[in-house]
């Protein structure tokens, strides 16, 4: 009997050992490290390097190609970390108090460790298969993914071609009034960084008279800040609140579903009880967002500068553009602050109305008993998007419970970043469970 919890963790620790911080990323020799386990194991296995030291691995187990594959996604980069903010070192992968501690522990190399495991398994165990199963751990993420899984779609599509992949982004549980409930990622919000400029007369500052460019664009930005959007429903976060809606049950069944109408919204979501996590999230997914986050001006003191530059980050709900947002932000700026976009990416939607989706709920339910699952779409962005595009059904799922006292979107990117042994446990037995279900004969 193949143990998958120990491979998982003895993959997540070695995993977690190398420091694949993103800049500058230097991701081959994990990617070297995954391919090289997978290929002792009989599985085909390849490394790609678009530019040296930036490597990303995929790997396949064949199935009888009588249903299309499955793209089983990660990254393995990971954002920086300060050792001097940490607890325990953050590329030691030590165990203190029944957790894991380490950048990546999270996001998201215990989803590589349980893939990985999962592949092991089902390959140890000769399981007969109806699909193909992938394996893409990927560079790049954490900066767009375009060294990684967006330069693999350009280039060798082929090498990753599925019908559905599994992703980060959602499978993570949430506690709802005792109720636990698990977020499944159906859909993802777009991108759009744009770049606002404002011009103004330059000169010594003692003779400049009235706005310059800098005032022009601080009180721009400062209306953008305070800007009421136009609201978009898509299928996924309108199911995501009938459903809690329904979990919740009365008067929330009635009262949930009215902040899908833009009259209502602001006295629903503004309550109290929306505060937490699911006010957040519909906060966010009902609308096209645009926060400035760069500012950049003169460089002297004493000299009123011609050009002020502001960076927005823009999130798209899908079927929004780039036009669309700033359509609905320049009432706010105004027409003298010139709009360039810097770059885009499109949201998306899976649809929630799948064999997968079902298969989800099956399992949770099954390691879980009570739980429920609910769709999601994501506010922020993952390698989803690169795949798709091209016709791939994405869902993110990386199954974690919820625990007291571990905050795990709030650690994914902070220090002291750790992942409970438990959690390691659910994760891998319920991805396994997932993929032998769906890709077995």
């Amino acid at each position: 009997m193949v143990n998958t919890l120990e491979l998982t963790t003895e993959y997540l620790r070695h995993l977690v050992r190398f420091d694949t911080s993103n800049p500058p990323g230097n991701e081959l020799p994990c990617a070297e490290y995954i391919a090289d386990v997978l290929r002792a194991e009989g599985m085909e296995a390849q490394v790609f390097e678009p530019e040296p030291s930036r490597g990303s691995a995929v790997c396949r187990l064949r199935g009888d190609g009588s249903q299309g594959p499955v793209l089983l996604m990660s990254h393995i980069d990971v954002v920086p970390a300060d050792a001097s903010e940490w607890m325990h070192p953050p590329f030691a992968a030590e165990i203190h108090d029944g957790y894991m501690w380490g950048r990546g522990s999270i996001d998201t190399k215990v989803l590589t460790a349980a893939e990985m495991a999962t592949m092991v398994t089902l390959k140890r165990e000769g399981v007969a298969l109806r699909r193909d199963i992938i394996l893409a751990a990927t560079a790049d993420e954490e900066k767009g993914g375009h060294k990684g899984m967006g330069w693999l779609a350009e280039n060798h599509f082929d090498a990753i071609a599925a019908e559905y992949a599994l992703n980060e982004g959602g499978g993570f549980g949430i506690d709802m009034d005792g109720r636990r409930v698990y977020l499944c990622q159906t859909g993802q919000k777009g991108s759009c960084w744009l770049k606002l400029t404002a011009h103004g007369p330059t000169g010594h500052t003692a003779a400049v008279s009235g706005p310059n460019s800098v005032a022009k664009l601080c009180a721009a930005v400062t209306r953008l800040a305070h800007a009421k959007l136009p609201q978009h429903r898509t299928k996924s976060v309108e199911q995501m609140v009938h459903d809690l809606g329904r979990l919740k049950g009365f008067p929330a069944s009635v009262l949930l579903p009215l902040a899908l109408h833009p009259a209502f919204e602001g006295l629903i979501l503004n309550r109290p009880a929306m505060s937490g996590t699911i006010g957040s999230i519909l906060k966010a997914t009902l609308h096209n967002t645009a926060k400035a986050t760069v500012l950049r001006a003169g460089e002297q003191v004493n000299v009123s500068p011609p050009e002020a530059v502001a960076y927005v980050d823009g999130r798209l709900v899908p079927g929004q553009t780039s036009e669309d947002l700033i359509g609905e932000i320049r009432p706010y700026i105004g027409d003298e602050i010139a709009v360039e976009i810097e770059l885009e990416a499109p949201g998306f939607e899976s649809g929630y109305a799948s064999a997968l989706y079902e298969v989800f709920g099956e399992v949770l339910r099954a390691h879980d008993p009570g739980a429920a699952l609910v769709p999601f779409l994501v506010p922020g962005g993952t390698d989803g998007h690169h795949v798709a595009g091209r016709g791939i059904k994405v869902y993110g799922f990386n199954p974690l419970r919820a625990e007291p006292n571990w905050p795990m979107i709030q650690l994914a990117h902070a220090p002291n970043e750790r992942i409970s042994l438990a959690n390691v446990e659910f994760c891998s037995t319920v991805l396994l469970d997932v993929v032998r279900r769906f890709c077995a004969r």
